[in-house]
């Protein structure tokens, strides 16, 4: 080393190593498995607020009830852990819910991956991306919406692996409609695992498509499925949705339990369109939805003692007017925020979210309604973010080129969660001594180290004078997304996976499939 350097000098040297090191870093983070967040929380209700919600969650369901539709096991297990259970309709006394979840429940838990490096923590700080589900059309530039095939939902299973803002495969992204509707859940699991090494969600149509998926699971982790102690690991998580208002039915308890007892995680959400499936104001809403999932997560919890449990949220508004529902308003956003605030209080992980909009292309109105979303499930702290990328039409179609312009936005939230760079080269002192007065920061040595990584750089929006813009083909947003997905789906390269396991697996959904009829149900 020259120690006979002027200090400012070694300084400058020393830091621009410093700036090196950070860029590197930035960009191994474009990659990273989940984001953990260094901003505050933002609240929108105090402490007496919240203990006002929770108070009204707890008289719903010891005074109004919440119904277990055909599930007579059920019923049995919650009479036997103290419910008053009349018929079908169960009543809980007041604390049971909370007090069962809050013994058992973790606060966070991980979900594996078929590849380790892949693994995402769901709770606590952390938040994971991931992409719409469960829409059976499809939307794109050249063809215009249609129902979706199996090729579809292929394709959207590696713009989500190749997305680096997007940490999780998802479920039933979209709706492979050209296959029989008891069989196609196999193709579905098989082609996550086959085609990304991202962990995914498993199916809920039926109790024993849930055992299909922990059994698929199983297969792509094989040894490494099991803990030291022989426990099965939390490979995949699943949607279950409450019928609100106030109402669980028998499919949705029945892969509820399948999932509970082989430790597999749960996601128990209210669906709610506020006005026709809960009341209109946002705190009778914010009071049924915790009440609701507080039902669900006891049953998952009495099953299962510490089988890993989330409150989910999904909670949007219709208009009064027409009855159709509408998304990217002020008022689920209350909700939402409430909502995560009592999912921290109660000591569970928290789910709700997404980039939502009621717009049939992504236009304008795509943009700022599934902007007025995500941002707040970001400044929320949402656990797990469903519908994050892809979602049009209020759920009922996947957009192509909607789907690369919501990653992009999703990107920009991985930068907004990291908060503000407070090391000396986040400081930049130097870099302003260095310039001083009148003079520009283009040339110094501080952003010469940081130019790469020093902002989000979108791969869609267009920043170039209008002359160029002219030049490359006057493109919109929308079209530049479409020739984005095309080039991606060129360039895929799919993950490695062991032959004799894909074998494994490709045999397991061989022998399900001969051993029903295709069917429609």
């Amino acid at each position: 080393m020259d120690t006979q350097q002027p200090a400012p000098e070694r300084r400058a040297r020393a830091n621009g190593r410093e700036a090196k090191r950070a860029a590197r870093a930035a960009r191994a983070g474009n990659s990273v498995p989940y984001i953990t967040r260094a901003v505050p929380y933002y609240e929108v209700l105090t402490e007496e607020g919240l203990a006002i919600i929770e108070r009204n969650a707890d008289t719903i369901l010891a005074e109004v009830g919440i119904e277990f539709r055909e599930d007579p096991e059920a019923l049995d297990i919650l009479r036997a852990a103290g419910a008053e259970v009349t018929g079908e309709l169960v009543k809980f006394p007041r604390g049971m819910c909370r007090s069962i979840v809050q013994a058992s429940a973790p606060r966070e838990f991980t979900q594996y991956a078929r590849n380790p490096a892949r693994n995402v923590r769901i709770g606590g700080g952390n938040t994971v991306f991931a992409p719409a589900y469960g829409s059976p059309f499809i939307r794109s530039l050249d063809e215009g919406r249609r129902y979706a095939r199996l090729e579809d939902f292929q394709n959207f299973v590696k713009l989500a692996y190749m997305a680096p803002a997007l940490h999780h495969s998802g479920g039933t992204i979209v709706e492979p409609v050209d296959l029989p509707v008891n069989k196609r859940h196999l193709d579905m699991v098989y082609s996550h695992l086959k085609y990304s090494d991202k962990p995914l969600m498993g199916s809920v149509t039926a109790p024993e498509r849930a055992e299909d998926s922990v059994e698929m699971a199983k297969i792509a982790l094989g040894a490494d499925a099991y803990e030291a102690d022989g426990k099965l690991k939390t490979m995949l998580i699943s949607l279950i949705n409450a019928n609100s208002p106030m109402v669980f039915d028998s499919t949705m308890l029945g892969a509820l339990k399948v999932y509970a007892r082989a430790n597999q995680a749960t996601i128990v959400t209210p669906f709610i369109l506020a006005g026709a499936m809960s009341p209109v104001t946002v705190a009778g809403t914010a009071a049924q939805t915790l009440a609701e999932s507080l039902a669900g997560m006891t049953l998952a919890q009495l099953v299962n003692p510490g089988a890993p449990v989330v409150l989910g949220s999904f909670a949007s508004s219709i208009s009064m007017q027409s009855g159709a529902p509408t998304f990217g308003t002020p008022e689920p956003a209350l909700v939402l925020y409430i909502m995560a605030a009592l999912a921290r209080r109660l000591g569970v992980p928290f789910r709700s979210g997404g980039s939502l909009c009621a717009s049939k292309i992504s236009d304008a109105q795509a943009a700022f309604e599934s902007a007025q979303t995500l941002l707040p499930t970001c400044l929320a702290g949402v656990n797990f973010v469903l519908h994050t990328a892809g979602w049009l039409e209020g759920g009922l179609s996947m957009g192509y080129e909607k789907f690369i312009m919501d990653a992009d936005q999703a990107g920009m939230m991985h930068t907004l969660l990291a908060g503000v760079d407070l090391s000396e080269n986040g400081q930049a002192m130097d870099a302003i001594r260095e310039v001083g007065p009148g003079k520009h920061f283009l040339g110094c040595s501080h952003t010469q180290a940081n130019f790469e990584t020093a902002f989000y750089r979108s791969p869609i929006a267009d920043n170039n004078s209008v002359e160029q813009w002219e030049a490359e083909g006057a493109l919109n947003t929308t079209q530049r997304a479409n020739a984005l997905w095309k080039k991606q789906l060129a360039e895929y390269q799919a993950p490695e996976l062991d032959p004799a396991i894909d074998e494994a697996l490709l045999d397991f959904v061989a022998r399900k499939k001969n051993s029903m009829p295709d069917a429609n149900y």
